[in-house]
Formats: C-alpha cells, structure tokens, sequence
C-alpha cells in the first residue's frame, strides 16, 4: 500500500510538459516570439544521451491570418532544429541549434554550445528568446492573427533501430503545443 501510495505522489510530483509562457513582440524588422517551455527529456532519451546517441527535437511557429468566411490563411511558418550529445568520454553537452534539419552528412550551419551539465542545457532548451517569424511586410495592421507553436521530440532523425523500438513507448514521448491569438493593433 505504502508502494502505491508513493508511485501517485512521484506522478502527481512532475507536472506536464507546456508553454506556460508565450508572447509576441512586433518590431520594424518582424513579429518576434518570445517563450518558456516546462520539460523533462522521456527517460529512454536520456538514457539513450548517456549512451551517446544524439537526440534531435523540432520547434515549429506557425502564423495564421484568422478569416471568418474561409480556412484561415497560412502567412508563415518558422523551423528550429535542435540535436543533443552527450560525450561520455569528456562528460560535456553539446547543443546544437539550426534553422535547416541536420543531415547525416554533418551539421551543417549551426550554432553549437557545450555544457558542463544536463540542467544547463535543458535550461537554454527550453527558452525561446527573439525569435523571428514572420517579417514586417506579412503583418497588416487591421487583421487578427493565431500563432501556434509547437516542440517534439524527432524521432525520425534516430537510428533505425532506436525508431522501431520507440514506437508506441511512452518513455521517448516529448510534445506541446499552445496558441496565441494576436492583433497588431492591440500590441503595446
């Protein structure tokens, strides 16, 4: 009983993975997001990091012009990529960050950050500072827009064997969504 007892307080213990944070900025260059996401990596991602196999997430924006007579009209969507290492010789972290997939030639043009520790790096992952979306041009300043934003675990950029075994696991699941409805006029 006393088991029992303590599993319904370790899952009652972590809360959900969310945005509890989202908001937009517009300036003369674009519209800017800026947000917080809550997190813990699944439990076989970590264990897979520890191994050193690389883990690769997607952050997606999207933003929508809202129109009453018709589906809402696509205006732009924004990708960011992120691949995780851990080097268990050196015991760093590595982050990498791009606007294109990584290919599995190589990283191609990304920004790359090392860290000392597993914190750290979930800490600079899970916030969202000034990241452009859409220009200035695409924004009208009479019209209500959506943003929607998105973060996931990638599975699909795992080795083969890691993606036939994740299918259907809970301990490699990682994804949140929010929306935002936005007018131009009523931004500070």
């Amino acid at each position: 009983m006393a088991c029992l007892l303590m599993l319904c307080c370790a899952a009652q213990a972590a809360p959900p993975a969310g945005i509890p944070e989202m908001r937009l900025e517009q300036t003369d260059e674009g519209l800017f997001l800026h947000a917080v996401l809550d997190f813990d990596l699944p439990v076989l991602a970590e264990d897979a990091l520890r191994k050193g196999i690389p883990v690769y997430f997607v952050t997606e924006a999207e933003l929508t012009r809202r129109r009453w007579y018709w589906y809402d009209q696509h205006i732009a969507t924004q990708m960011r990529y992120l691949r995780l290492s851990y080097q268990p010789l050196t015991r760093r972290w590595r982050l990498n960050v791009s606007s294109e997939p990584f290919e599995a030639s190589g990283l191609g043009v990304a920004l790359g950050q090392n860290f000392d520790d597993l914190a750290d790096v979930r800490t600079a992952m899970q916030r969202i500072v000034r990241w452009k979306i859409a220009s200035a041009s695409a924004i009208d300043a009479q019209e209500q827009y959506q943003v929607q934003l998105r973060f996931q675990l990638d599975l699909s950029q795992l080795p083969r064997p890691l993606q036939i075994g994740a299918l259907g696991r809970s301990g490699w699941s990682l994804s949140m969504a929010r929306s935002l409805r936005w007018s131009p006029e009523s931004a500070p």
